[in-house]
């Protein structure tokens, strides 16, 4: 599959969550997604981008803010494509498609543990006993979570790269009739 292709593919599947996707299909997606992001990063960054100088203790410091509009509504736009050729290319290796959200419920569970866990170290903030039995219990907590989000991305990212099913499996035939 072509560059152009698997960009046409995708955006027609945007929605679509059965099937199976190749490697070329999702690679070269995935490179279009991340040359959408530095074009976009740079319209941002030159029309979107303000200058202001603040003054200091120490002096003044040059300060440059952007709400960076392109690249956020460009992300909100080929989020659900993404999302749909990932759980696709997980099907094409076996995998069930809710696979491709594996780092994004860790992620959203560590943060649980460090807002709750913080936000219940706070009610006791008198600096007693239950304060850093909380603290450090969302540290015993927060730490493994880390680690586990360290190891996913790298996890996913084997899935991704590895060869598909060369014959039909559960979620459908061979994309493209030949081997992923």
């Amino acid at each position: 599959m072509s560059f152009s292709q698997a960009i046409k593919t995708c955006f027609g599947k945007f929605a679509t969550f059965s099937g199976r996707a190749s490697r070329s299909e999702y690679w070269w997606f995935f490179l279009f997604l991340v040359l959408l992001s530095i074009v976009t990063g740079l319209i941002d960054g030159l029309f979107f981008t303000t200058v202001t100088e603040v003054v200091t203790e120490t002096g003044t410091a040059t300060v440059a803010v952007s709400n960076q509009p392109v690249q956020s509504i460009a992300g909100a736009v080929v989020f659900l494509p993404h999302l749909a050729v990932a759980w696709r290319r997980m099907h094409d290796s076996g995998r069930s498609g809710l696979f491709a959200l594996f780092p994004l419920l860790l992620l959203i569970g560590a943060l649980a543990v460090l807002v709750f866990g913080i936000g219940i170290a706070d009610l006791f903030a008198s600096g007693g006993r239950m304060d850093i039995l909380f603290t450090r219990l969302t540290l015993l907590l927060l730490v493994p979570t880390l680690l586990i989000l360290i190891i996913s991305p790298l996890l996913m990212l084997w899935w991704l790269t590895r060869p598909g099913d060369a014959v039909e499996n559960a979620y459908g035939p061979v994309p493209g009739g030949s081997s992923s």
